[in-house]
């Protein structure tokens, strides 16, 4: 039996010091950051850390996050999603989409998730999403006789869609942190996004279509017809569909870089506003203050990861995680399943960006050492390594939009339940949001069982 020395297991008690101080209350970035600061001090007391690491955190901190112009287009896109929402345009659009979808089955909830997916290409920020379409689409649904349950899921689950569908944050903050191209991460994502959204769809209008009285149609009289719901059209639904295709449109083809296009993207959210006779200063002001107080929390989370993550591998956490793997002897398909089960569960407990800065960093040159045969191949080409973590990636977004919705630490719950009507309980909310949680999982296992879903777009058009 080898000799048992307590500096080898640092890394290990770093993971538990996070997990512990975490539901302390204190702010995520402090945290990270005090934890990596600490146990560098502890491992200098055991000689396997040194002061001057510590100056190396600064240089990767300014020569690597605050350098890299592609971190430039998180603030732009968050500015882009508000201006969005504080502006009215979100409201117009979902208004428009109720006329267009009357007839169907759960026409009301079937607009609320194309709503949630056309707003995902404008933003990343979950909770400006949930709480938006909550204010607006709820009262709306419960006047109607709307099931609480299924109202309550399908604003929960639509309003996460930002998180996986291009241009998102997380996978802005994902290409960095695994040193992959954005541009090919954001087409590996558009499918499985998409996906996710039709899954969505199909158990509204099953369900519905089954049980009608869960969802009742919008009575004739509101309804809008002929010359004026073309206006409607011209006027709620095409201008931000034009937006979004315009933002995605210059990066897939390649005119303009993520950078570039996001402030296309803020620019043109403004232009919308003004058109719209919105643009007044209390409205521009408020969008100026939260894009800049998201985007420093943001900024100083990355730094805080920076700090936790330089300080896990100096003391030996890389080789750590890896000798765990190696010594479970589970496989390639039984790491990565251990892996996509770790994730789940964290989700229950941590934010996504949590998971992403502690995670990705780590379990990142695991994943590109496992041999997955032909499973990646596309047209017969050999999956290079960036494929591999391209589609890991994606699966990691896919799963982590689990995270919002699961109790007892779903995000996307306690926006929901904070500015629903008193009447909606969060046992409706919890009750309502299963069903979806459920059809995550299995786009999770469809993406993982037929990886041309995520790697069939940025191989093709790469060609």
């Amino acid at each position: 039996m080898g000799n048992f020395y307590i500096e080898d297991w640092f890394p290990l008690f770093m993971f538990a010091s996070l997990g512990f101080l975490v539901f302390t209350g204190l702010p995520v970035a402090f945290v990270i950051s005090g934890i990596g600061i600490a146990f560098g001090f502890l491992g200098m007391a055991y000689d396997v850390f040194s002061f001057i690491e510590f100056f190396n955190i600064v240089s990767r901190i300014w020569g690597g996050i605050s350098e890299n112009m592609v971190m430039v287009a998180v603030p732009m896109f968050i500015y882009m999603g508000t201006m969005l929402e504080k502006s009215g345009v979100a409201e117009d659009l979902l208004e428009c989409l109720n006329m267009l979808l009357r007839k169907v089955p759960g026409g009301l909830a079937l607009s609320v998730t194309l709503m949630g997916t056309i707003m995902a290409a404008t933003t990343g920020i979950i909770g400006a999403s949930v709480v938006m379409m909550t204010l607006l689409a709820l009262p709306v649904m419960i006047r109607r006789n709307y099931d609480p349950s299924l109202a309550t899921g399908t604003i929960a689950a639509s309003g996460t869609l930002g998180i996986l569908i291009p241009p998102s944050i997380m996978l802005v903050l994902m290409s960095d942190l695994l040193s992959i191209s954005v541009g090919n991460l954001f087409l590996a994502a558009i499918f499985p996004g998409l996906l996710l959204a039709s899954l969505y769809t199909v158990y509204i209008f099953v369900r519905c279509q089954i049980n009608p009285s869960l969802a009742p149609p919008l009575p004739e009289a509101e309804a809008i017809h002929g010359k004026e719901l073309a206006m409607m059209v011209m006027r709620s639904f095409l201008p931000p569909v034009f937006l979004i295709v315009l933002v995605l449109g210059s990066i897939f083809a390649g005119f303009a870089t993520p950078t570039e296009a996001a402030g296309v993207g803020a620019v043109g959210a403004t232009f919308l506003a003004l058109v719209k006779g919105r643009l007044k200063w209390p409205v521009l002001k408020d969008v100026c203050e939260r894009s800049a107080l998201t985007g420093a929390m943001l900024f100083f989370l990355f730094a805080g990861a920076t700090v936790f993550s330089y300080v896990f591998r100096s003391l030996g956490g890389d080789d750590l995680v890896i000798d765990l793997v190696q010594g479970a002897g589970l496989g390639s398909w039984g790491v990565l399943l251990l892996l996509m089960l770790i994730v789940f569960v964290l989700g229950f407990f941590f934010d996504w960006v949590e998971i992403t800065l502690i995670v990705l960093p780590i379990f990142a040159p695991v994943i590109a050492q496992l041999d997955f045969g032909h499973h990646l191949d596309i047209g017969g080409i050999e999956a290079s390594e960036a494929q591999i973590l391209t589609w890991f990636a994606v699966l990691v977004a896919v799963n982590l939009q689990t995270s919002f919705l699961t109790p007892p630490f779903g995000f996307a719950l306690f926006y929901l339940k904070g500015v629903a009507p008193k009447s909606i309980s969060i046992q409706q909310i919890y009750k309502g949001i299963i069903p979806f949680v459920l059809l995550q999982v299995l786009g999770l296992i469809m993406v993982m069982y037929f990886p041309e879903l995520a790697l069939w777009m940025p191989n093709t058009l790469l060609e």
